[in-house]
């Protein structure tokens, strides 16, 4: 039978055998760390994306009522407002409803100057 011997080289030192061993150690334990750090931060944002949603959309129907004679002149959608513009009369207003709960949030009338 044969035996392999590995041959030595005359350039392995023990001591800069085991500096080598060091540094590569540090390197794979920094590695280490920054993944876990990375997978880390990527569960902290989905944790946070999902407990602060706001949840579904959920289905709201009102009826405003306005006064007698008065027409919807125009509607519109500016951010979470739904705004409507009436003419009472031939004075016009503006009332603004929260998209979300259909609960009125302001109102504003015009009038002329005496």
């Amino acid at each position: 039978m044969t035996e392999s011997v590995a041959p030595e080289t005359p350039d392995a030192n023990p001591e800069q055998t085991a500096m080598i061993v060091a540094k590569v150690r540090r390197l794979m334990l920094i590695a280490s760390l920054t993944v876990a750090l990375g997978i880390g931060a990527i569960f902290t944002v989905i944790g946070y994306r999902v407990f602060r949603s706001e949840g579904s959309v959920q289905s709201a129907s009102q009826t405003v009522t306005l006064p007698k004679g008065a027409r919807i002149v125009s509607t519109g959608v500016s951010g979470d407002l739904i705004v409507i513009t009436l003419d009472h009369a031939g004075v016009p207003e503006v009332r603004t409803f929260d998209s979300r709960t259909l609960k009125p949030v302001g109102r504003m009338t015009f009038a002329a100057e005496p």
